[in-house]
């Protein structure tokens, strides 16, 4: 069997009828060959064949977080079936290495927080300070509430800054009720999964991490 990386099957750019060949443009219209201009055209085959393989490499890393994660379990279960043993803490992060510790898998539980209507009730109470304050208000902290409580084009709002509040100092009692409102506001809708990879070339180095992510590669 051949080892070689295969590209994921992607549909052809050109599409032949009646012996004339056409592409579809971006609403779906089929325009003759020859009316794209050659430059479209290359861009076109180049683009398919780079996702071809970013879509076979995407199907591959899902399959390899499988097989670690099933890894792991069994790892797991082996453990405490043989030696009592758990490993990791109660929200489930853990970390395995090689016995030279050269080498180490890092599991890593991530809460899903969604926010319920107690939010806007933190909202108000925050522009009611931020009003009151007037001049005396910091621009940093004008600008973290600006953003944490703007909405993204999908109606989401910045979970990041919203959490850059609740570790504000601040005494005010109406700021303090507003950070209640916002933990108040917390909903955990589940958890996600992420595994890192690190590994060192000596006992003494410093450990790297093994980048799969192409964003950090």
């Amino acid at each position: 069997m051949s080892s070689e990386f295969k590209p994921h099957p992607i549909p052809a750019g050109i599409t032949d009828i009646n012996g004339k060949r056409y592409m579809a443009d971006a609403k779906g219209a089929l325009v003759p060959v020859e009316l794209v201009k050659a430059q479209h055209q290359l861009e076109d085959e180049v683009v398919r064949k780079i996702m071809g393989f970013a879509m076979a490499l995407s199907d591959q890393i899902g399959r390899f977080k499988g097989h670690v994660m099933t890894d792991l379990g069994e790892f797991d279960a082996l453990l405490a079936e043989e030696y009592g043993i758990t490993k990791g803490g109660p929200k489930g992060n853990r970390s395995y290495k090689t016995h030279d510790g050269l080498f180490e898998v890092e599991v890593r539980v991530q809460d899903q927080v969604e926010f319920g209507p107690e939010l806007q009730i933190a909202k108000n109470l925050v522009d009611e300070c931020l009003n009151e304050w007037a001049e005396d208000a910091r621009p940093e902290i004008r600008a973290i509430v600006t953003r944490a409580f703007n909405t993204d084009k999908e109606g989401r709002i910045n979970r990041s800054e919203i959490f850059m509040l609740l570790r504000l100092d601040i005494e005010d009692a109406r700021w303090q009720r507003a950070m209640q409102a916002i933990r108040d506001a917390m909903r955990v809708t589940g958890s996600k999964s992420y595994i890192r990879f690190w590994s060192k070339d000596s006992v003494e180095a410093r450990r790297e991490s093994v980048t799969i992510d192409l964003a950090s590669a």
